[in-house]
C-alpha cells in the first residue's frame, strides 16, 4: 500500500508517493504553471528516468489526472494501479478556529473548510481544488487534510489573542493562528530524539527559514507561541513579506499614494521583505550582492539576521530554559551565514555558535548539531519533512488509530528512525566532504552515526 500526499498552490502541485511497507518514498513530483498557456511536469521515481513534460492544465484538474497517470506509467510511474493508493493526504492551509488536528475530508467537511476561505484567500482556493479533484478522480479512497494551523492549537489565550476589540475575536475570528506547523512538529519531535529527552520535557525554539518563514517556542513538547499571525504575514523578514511592521503605516502610505487597501496587501505580500530591501529574495542572490559591495543587499541579510535574532530572545523569555535552537527549510538549512548573524552575541543566554561546524553544515540529507561543544543550549540543523507528517497522519486516519500529536506516535520519533532516501544521498555528500560526518547529530543513546561507512 501506497500514500499520496498532495499540496496545491494556486498555480502548481507538489506531490509525493509512500511506500508505507517498505517506509520509504518512492516517487517526488511538481506541477507548475496550472493555468497558464502551458504547464510543465517533474517527476522523479526510484530507480527510474526522470519525466518532464510540458502539457496544457488549465486547472488542477488536468494536473491532477496526469499526475494520476504517470504515477501508474509503466516506464516512469511506481505502481501498477492507483487500487494501490491507500489514502490521499492534502495540505491545507488554514483551520480556523473549527479544525484543531488533521481529519477526513466529507461533504460536510468540505463545505465547512469553504468558509473558512476569507482567513487564507490567497491559499485555500487552491487547496480546496485539489480536494475536490482528487475525491473525484479517487471517490473510494480516504482524502485526509493536514493543516498548517493545527500544530499551533496549544497555544494559551495571551499569546494568540491580539489586544484588539474582543467582538472581533468573537465575530471574524482574528486571533494568532500560526503556520508552518506540520514543519515545527517534525522538527520539535526530531529535536527531542536527538537531545534524548521525552516530548513532554522539550523546550527549543525552532526557526523555518524559507521564502515564508516563522519561529516557535516550544514549551514542554507544545507550541506556546509562534511569530505568524492570522495570516503569513506577520513576523520574521521573509522573501517579499514584510515581516512585522507598525499598522498605522497602511493608512499613512494610503493616504499619500491614493493606494488601496487591496494594494497595499499585495505590496506587503509579494514586494516587501528582503525584495522590497534590495530587489532580490533568493538568499544566494541577496549574499552575492552583498559580498560584491551591495549596501542594500547587506541591509536586508543584516536585518533578516536580526529580526530572528530578537525573535529568540523573546521566546527565550517566554519558555524560560531552552534545551535547543533549530533551524530548518531551505534557508535554515543552507544559509550559515544567516544562522551565523542571528546567533551572534547570544552567549549571554547560553546559545554558543561554532563557526566551523556552522560553515560545515551544507547538506539537506544530515542532521547537525552547530553549537559549541560548551554550548549550554544545542543548536541543530534539522532538514525538515513535511510531507512524512501529511503521510502518516492521512494514514494513520484511514486506519482509525490517528490522534492529536500529544497523544499520538510518529515513526521518526524512534531514536533509530531513518530516512533512506537522505541516507543514500549522504552517503554521497561524505565522500566529497568527508568533515560533514564530526557534525552529525546522533541520538544519545547511539554509539556512532548509523550512516558511517555507507550502511543504511
Amino acid at each position: 500500500m501506497v500514500i499520496l500526499t498532495l499540496n496545491c498552490g494556486s498555480s502548481s502541485a507538489k506531490y509525493q508517493v509512500y511506500d508505507w511497507d517498505k517506509k520509504e518514498v518512492i516517487t517526488v513530483g511538481l506541477v507548475e504553471r496550472i493555468g497558464l498557456e502551458y504547464s510543465t511536469i517533474e517527476q522523479k521515481t526510484l530507480g527510474k528516468e526522470t519525466y518532464e513534460a510540458k502539457f496544457s492544465a488549465p486547472t488542477h484538474k488536468e494536473a491532477i489526472d496526469l499526475v494520476l497517470k504517470m504515477l501508474v506509467d509503466e516506464k516512469y510511474g511506481c505502481i501498477k494501479d492507483l487500487s494501490e493508493i491507500g489514502a490521499v493526504g492534502h495540505r491545507f492551509l488554514h483551520g480556523g478556529e473549527k479544525f484543531k488536528k488533521s481529519t477526513l475530508v466529507d461533504d460536510k467537511i468540505l463545505e465547512e473548510l469553504k468558509e473558512l476561505i476569507p482567513l487564507g484567500p490567497l491559499h485555500m482556493p487552491a487547496n480546496i481544488t485539489g480536494i475536490e479533484v482528487a475525491r473525484k478522480l479517487m471517490p473510494n479512497v480516504p482524502q485526509a487534510i493536514v493543516l498548517d494551523t493545527a500544530w499551533h492549537q496549544t497555544m494559551p489565550d495571551e499569546a494568540y489573542m491580539y489586544a484588539l476589540p474582543y467582538e472581533w475575536y468573537e465575530k471574524y475570528n482574528v486571533r494568532r493562528y500560526g503556520f508552518h506547523g506540520t514543519s515545527h512538529l517534525y522538527c520539535a519531535k526530531r529535536a527531542a530524539v536527538l537531545l534524548g529527552k521525552e516530548n513532554k520535557d522539550t523546550n527549543v525554539i525552532i526557526l523555518h527559514i524559507g521564502n515564508g518563514a516563522s519561529a516557535c517556542a516550544v514549551k514542554n513538547g507544545v507550541s506556546i507561541d509562534t511569530s505568524m499571525g492570522l495570516t503569513p504575514l506577520e513576523g520574521l523578514v521573509m522573501g517579499s513579506r514584510s515581516g512585522d511592521m507598525d499598522p498605522a503605516i497602511i493608512p499613512y502610505i494610503s493616504n499619500n499614494t491614493g493606494l488601496t487597501v487591496s494594494e497595499m496587501d499585495t505590496i506587503l505580500n509579494k514586494k516587501s521583505g528582503l525584495v522590497g530591501i534590495c530587489g532580490k529574495q533568493d538568499r544566494r542572490d541577496v549574499k552575492a550582492a552583498a559580498d560584491e559591495g551591495d549596501k542594500r543587499a547587506d541591509l536586508a541579510t543584516r536585518m533578516e539576521a536580526y529580526r530572528i535574532k530578537k525573535y529568540i530572545g523573546a521566546y527565550t523569555a517566554a519558555i524560560g530554559k531552552i534545551d535547543a535552537i533549530v533551524f530548518t527549510a531551505g534557508v535554515g538549512e543552507m544559509g550559515d551565514h544567516i544562522r551565523e548573524l542571528a546567533t551572534e552575541g547570544l552567549e549571554s543566554i547560553g546559545i554558543k555558535l561554532d563557526k566551523k561546524k556552522n560553515a560545515l553544515s551544507h547538506c539537506r540529507n544530515a542532521e547537525t548539531v552547530i553549537s559549541a561543544d560548551d554550548s549550554p543550549v544545542k543548536i541543530f540543523v534539522i532538514p525538515t519533512d513535511e510531507e512524512l507528517v501529511m503521510t502518516e497522519d492521512a494514514h494513520a486516519l484511514m486506519d482509525g488509530t490517528y490522534d492529536v500529536h500529544t497523544n499520538f506516535h510518529y515513526t521518526f520519533e524512534d531514536p533509530d528512525y531513518v530516512n533512506k532516501a537522505r541516507a543514500r544521498a549522504l552517503v554521497e555528500n561524505l565522500k566529497k566532504n568527508p568533515e560533514l560526518e564530526r557534525i552529525i547529530a546522533v541520538p544519545p543513546k547511539k554509539a556512532s552515526c548509523s550512516i558511517k561507512g555507507g550502511k543504511c
